[in-house]
């Protein structure tokens, strides 16, 4: 057998993979890097910060089901770890290289050298030290099956050597492709008929049952049998922020994103239903407003591919361990649809709560407030997006606002959202346009959060990365009032605005800078003439829009 070099076998197996895009800050795997150029087609993204490489290559994952890829340094390592967090609470395939100390330099003070390790534990599903470039084909190959199977996640690699020279190394390494593994779901499982039969008889005798769709049908591909069970049998959905498009905004079963970044009347379903049937969510404390959505007691049916998952927070009366559209497909046989016609009343409920929720929010959503108020702007795009646009969400308000405000009605949209990350969403974004790039990608961010990277502009010029990028303005942090207020005695007093105001800065000035096409809007009536120029630009551009500091968006509807 032939010897080859580290290098070409990391470059040709990631093509095998599919692999179309790298995200790194260098210097790491140059070699590697320079081997794609010549005997690949992969696109090879250089960000300024290793957490915006990370975040990039996350965006990818989400936007198109394929393991996100990012490497660092040895010196960057720590950096890229702490951006795993994300990708890791998201459940997003990942699969990161990082150099690590060589041998013979341990525990002797090496430049910049940290035993970085241990710290990729508790943010992957895999985390393995390859000391020899021998070891690299078995390793890869546990890394991807890992990222796409069970739960997807993060799997990492440390390579010996601060800059990962392990890779020119030169050995007898066989490519042995794995392409099923370079996409989501890696393995499609099925649950045990049994408790399928059961499930379908519990939902046959329910008579207000709800179902809460999480990221597991959207990471499963399972929307179309999602919304084949729901109609059969005449059950409202509720989808978390990781499945807010798994079902159209304006279906009339969707009843919107329940837990805490949610709409009240998806939040009063599920407290109203007598069975809620979870599918492919982790039923953590955002989705369910801190275990109080549904209320303890309440019985549950969970489909989950990770057995961990079962009635970990909620004692199940019937767990269904598989993959969300197989285990959906074979209930499909199972479900009686002649139960739906004792349902019509519930479903009137739901569709009353739903009137009434709007009903409530009609006046801050028509405004024509100056500054905009975040309703009218959430309206306004729900009717401005184009068919086919991924909506980009970062998190704080910026999620509160387009997981609960935020309808997406046209055909083929969709959405990602950051788990938790304020920053997340501008690198995020622009992955997503690179995994997407006939698509409209759209990202909605604070200007909190927009602060963070704000560097990766000049990476979209330079790449040609095509995303709008909307940018809630209210010049502070507004989500941390509240906290501040407790704070101070319970009025804002003091200097207390040094705690989370910033300065009247207009970004699209700074944009335009960076080479960024950008315009300010300060009018409700502007968004529709600056989303148009902004979509038909084909170049990067920045949409700002100047909203009001006081709008506060609504907690969670608990009972």
């Amino acid at each position: 057998m032939p010897k080859i070099s580290g290098s070409q076998f990391v470059a040709d197996s990631l093509e095998a993979y599919g692999v179309t895009h790298v995200f790194f800050v260098p210097v790491i795997i140059s070699h590697s890097l320079a081997q794609m150029e010549f005997r690949t087609g992969i696109q090879r993204i250089m960000t300024h910060a290793e957490k915006s490489a990370v975040y990039m290559a996350d965006g990818y994952a989400r936007a198109c089901g394929r393991p996100g890829i990012s490497f660092a340094q040895c010196i960057g390592a720590a950096n890229l770890a702490a951006a795993l967090r994300d990708p890791f609470m998201a459940c997003s395939p990942m699969v990161v290289f990082t150099g690590g100390p060589y041998t013979y330099t341990r525990h002797r003070h090496a430049y910049q050298e940290i035993d970085d390790f241990s710290m990729f534990k508790p943010v992957t599903k895999f985390s393995a030290r390859v000391d020899h470039v021998s070891r690299l084909p078995d390793m890869l190959r546990q890394a991807f099956r890992t990222a796409t199977t069970g739960t997807p996640g993060p799997a990492h690699i440390e390579l010996e050597g601060h800059m990962g020279e392990l890779e020119q190394q030169v050995d007898e390494l066989t490519i042995v492709p794995e392409p099923q593994f370079g996409k989501l779901p890696g393995l499609r499982s099925q649950a045990d008929p049994a408790a399928v039969a059961q499930a379908a008889q519990l939902l046959a005798k329910a008579d207000r049952p709800v179902i809460v769709a999480g990221g597991g049908v959207r990471s499963s591909g399972a929307g179309a049998e999602l919304r084949e069970l729901a109609e059969r049998l005449a059950v409202p959905v509720a989808t978390s922020m990781n499945a807010k498009d798994v079902l159209p905004g304006n279906h009339p079963l969707n009843v919107g994103v329940p837990g805490t970044y949610s709409r009240k009347s998806a939040n009063q379903v599920v407290l109203e239903s007598d069975l809620v049937f979870f599918i492919g969510s982790l039923t953590g404390s955002q989705v369910t407003a801190k275990w109080r959505v549904p209320r303890p007691g309440t019985s549950v049916i969970q489909l989950d591919i990770n057995p961990e998952e079962l009635g970990r927070h909620y004692p199940n009366r019937v767990s269904l361990l598989g993959d969300a559209k197989a285990t959906l497909a074979q209930l499909l046989e199972e479900v009686d649809a002649s139960t739906a016609a004792k349902r019509f009343e519930w479903l009137a409920r739901a569709e009353e709560l739903g009137r009434q929720w709007r009903d409530e929010s009609a006046e801050m959503m028509n405004s024509e407030a100056v500054p905009i108020r975040p309703e009218r702007l959430c309206k306004d795009l729900s009717e401005l997006m184009p068919p086919d646009t991924l909506l980009v969400s970062d998190t704080g308000h910026a999620g509160m606002w387009t997981g609960g405000m935020v309808d997406l009605n046209k055909p083929g949209q969709g959405f990602i959202r950051t788990a938790g990350s304020l920053g997340w969403g501008l690198p995020a974004a622009l992955g997503a346009k690179l995994a997407l790039p006939e698509r409209p990608v759209l990202l909605f961010s604070g200007d909190g959060g927009f602060w963070y990277h704000l560097s990766e502009l000049e990476t979209a010029v330079r790449y040609g990365i095509n995303a709008v990028m909307l940018i809630n303005n209210n010049q502070s942090l507004n989500q941390t009032v509240d906290c501040y207020k407790d704070a101070y005695g319970g009025q804002l007093t003091g200097r207390h605005g040094e705690l989370w105001r910033f300065n009247d800065v207009k970004f699209t000035d700074i944009a335009r800078t960076m080479g960024v096409e950008g315009i300010r809007v300060q009018k409700p009536g502007e968004l529709v003439g600056a989303l148009d120029k902004a979509f038909s630009a084909n170049k990067p551009f920045v949409v700002e829009v100047m909203t009001d500091i006081d709008a506060m968006a609504p907690l969670a509807y608990v009972g």
